[in-house]
């Protein structure tokens, strides 16, 4: 696991929704917006199940997942790469589904999903664009 600087942390608070990637076992490509996120510490990030298909196939395949998140000012986008994990009970499950009822009364959460960050990348254009930060 890595650490999330604070500069990633603002980006990603701003961002709404969030990009979120996954591929199947043989490459195919999925990207889904991921309305309900919270950032549990430096190191995790909690989304909500709440419609998932291919998207929960091809994790059940290949558990990493992308998101990628920016800011128009300051001018800042990253690329958070990680290991996904579900849980369908629990401490974690009870907060993401009590967050999703607050946005959405009606929506029941089917799982709670845990995405530990294992790389984090610089994605705005210039010289460091796809440098490795943490």
């Amino acid at each position: 696991m890595v650490n999330m600087p604070p500069e990633v942390r603002e980006t990603l608070e701003k961002q709404w929704p969030i990009p979120f990637a996954t591929a199947s076992s043989d490459g195919k490509p999925n990207v889904v917006f991921m309305g309900i996120l919270k950032i549990k510490d430096d190191e995790t990030l909690l989304f909500a199940d709440n419609f998932f298909n291919k998207t929960a196939t091809n994790l059940a395949e290949n558990p990493w997942a992308s998101v990628v998140c920016w800011t128009k000012d300051p001018r800042r986008s990253f690329q958070i790469k990680g290991s996904v994990t579900f849980q369908d009970e629990g401490p974690i499950y009870d907060e993401m589904a009590e967050s999703v009822r607050a946005r959405k009364p009606d929506l029941n959460m089917r799982r709670a999903v845990i995405f530990k960050i294992e790389e984090i990348y610089e994605a705005s254009s210039g010289p460091t664009a796809g440098d490795r930060i943490a």
